[in-house]
């Protein structure tokens, strides 16, 4: 199971999802065909994160910083992780040298996959 496709899981997005986030090509494979569109079924992403932020002992700033979000989610936070999870989404080679900017990249990058999931994710944390 991929990074992304853990956070999913963790989430609560459903096995086709996970298994669609799985199969997704990266930066480096050939797109897969086209599929008939699925329907997707929401899920609550900013609740379940509040949720998990105000019974976590650490205050975590998931909204702001992609170390805080998996933290939150019991994810691997290291920057190995990081840069695995930014391979896995296709991150620009030029940010990967500089891991402030592969940071804001990623965050901002997982989010957007998320609403694009189906999650509800607030319009202002995608930009």
């Amino acid at each position: 199971m991929g990074f992304f496709s853990s956070i999913l899981s963790k989430l609560g997005f459903g096995e086709h999802a996970v298994a669609a986030a799985e199969q997704a090509p990266s930066a480096t494979t050939a797109p897969a065909p086209a599929s008939a569109p699925t329907a997707i079924s929401p899920v609550d992403v900013l609740g379940q994160l509040e949720a998990l932020a105000a019974s976590h002992p650490e205050k975590l700033n998931w909204k702001v910083s992609i170390v805080d979000l998996m933290k939150l989610l019991g994810l691997d936070s290291s920057l190995s992780a990081r840069k695995a999870l930014a391979t896995e989404l296709g991150c620009p080679a030029d940010r990967m040298g500089d891991s402030a900017a592969m940071n804001i990249w990623l965050h901002k990058t997982v989010l957007q996959k998320l609403a694009a999931n189906g999650g509800n994710v607030p319009a202002d944390l995608l930009h």
